[in-house]
């Protein structure tokens, strides 16, 4: 029986799969391989290089917590000047988030992690998926996290590839793929509960691409549900916290592990037709949104 753990992109949102990691660890499902896309490559190439321990699970907590936006997608004046005049491939450099992932991960290529990982980015010129399993893994994590227009796209093996969110298939098909028989889906969700449209370039960015993410998670669940042992975990909701807000990412992790332990306890991932569980949907204007982002739970409501 071999294990997967799918863990999809989200921008900030990565963080809820830092709660589910959480979870399962604490009941001791651990995977045989690992396929990350966009902030869940970032996730899968820590996990893969570390371990799935108590103490990798905190150290990447911590890097969540403290995460600012900044520290991502620095938006600076001559550089969102130069991309307006077509002088610059993106609004952002990929300089900090190259910091980042340079400082935490644990092995230099992808073939060297503990866990295998897997990362998946897609090609610019051609619009197909690329699965990344050797090579650099900076490199590989940069590439599946080019949010197109954001970040710039990244040269690997001779195809410059940007974020794995826009190819044609997600990472379940993947998975499937590396004879996984067990399919664990760790959804990032989307913010489906904001009080208005984001007002920032960046913001309806990353909002626009976790919806399409959704969209392809709902479609490949589906289609792999009788094929594969899929358990899909449970996304956040109602979510006020935007995929560009960086500032909640503890109140994400705290919650999804809650959310994500009853959801397992209760045997709600073995429910037939998982795919309605990532159901696009939105919510009524909130009458209170707590300092801190308020963000409920669809699996407290279900």
């Amino acid at each position: 029986m071999t294990t997967a753990f799918v863990l999809s992109g989200g921008g900030s949102l990565g963080a809820v799969q830092v709660g589910m990691l959480q979870a399962l660890a604490a009941r001791r499902i651990e995977p045989d391989l690992l396929v990350g896309t966009s902030a869940g490559a970032l996730n899968a190439a820590f996990i893969g290089s570390h371990g799935m321990t108590d103490a990798s699970l905190s150290e990447l907590a911590t890097i969540w917590t403290d995460l600012r936006r900044g520290d991502v997608f620095p938006l600076h004046l001559a550089r969102l000047t130069a991309a307006t005049l077509g002088l610059a491939p993106s609004l952002c450099p990929n300089d900090g988030l190259r910091r980042l992932v340079d400082r935490h991960l644990a092995c230099d290529r992808l073939e060297d992690a503990r866990v295998p990982v897997h990362v998946v980015a897609t090609d610019v010129r051609s619009g197909k998926e690329v699965v990344l399993s050797e090579g650099d893994a900076v490199e590989a994590v940069l590439a599946s996290a080019a949010v197109p227009a954001v970040l710039p796209p990244v040269h690997v093996a001779g195809r410059d590839l940007i974020d794995g969110g826009v190819a044609d298939n997600s990472a379940i098909s993947h998975a499937f793929g590396l004879g996984a028989d067990v399919i664990y889906v760790l959804p990032t969700g989307y913010a489906c509960a904001l009080e208005r449209a984001p007002r920032s370039i960046l913001g309806n960015a990353l909002q626009a691409l976790t919806l399409l993410i959704e969209q392809r998670l709902i479609l490949e669940v589906a289609h792999y549900a009788g094929r594969a042992d899929i358990r899909v975990l449970p996304p956040l909701c109602p979510l006020t916290v935007s995929s560009a807000d960086f500032r909640h990412g503890a109140l994400l992790i705290d919650r999804a592990q809650i959310a994500t332990g009853r959801w397992l306890d209760a045997g709600r991932h073995h429910l037939p037709h998982p795919e309605r569980f990532l159901s696009l949907h939105d919510h009524p204007p909130l009458t209170h949104v707590a300092s801190d982002g308020d963000v409920l739970l669809r699996a407290e409501a279900s």
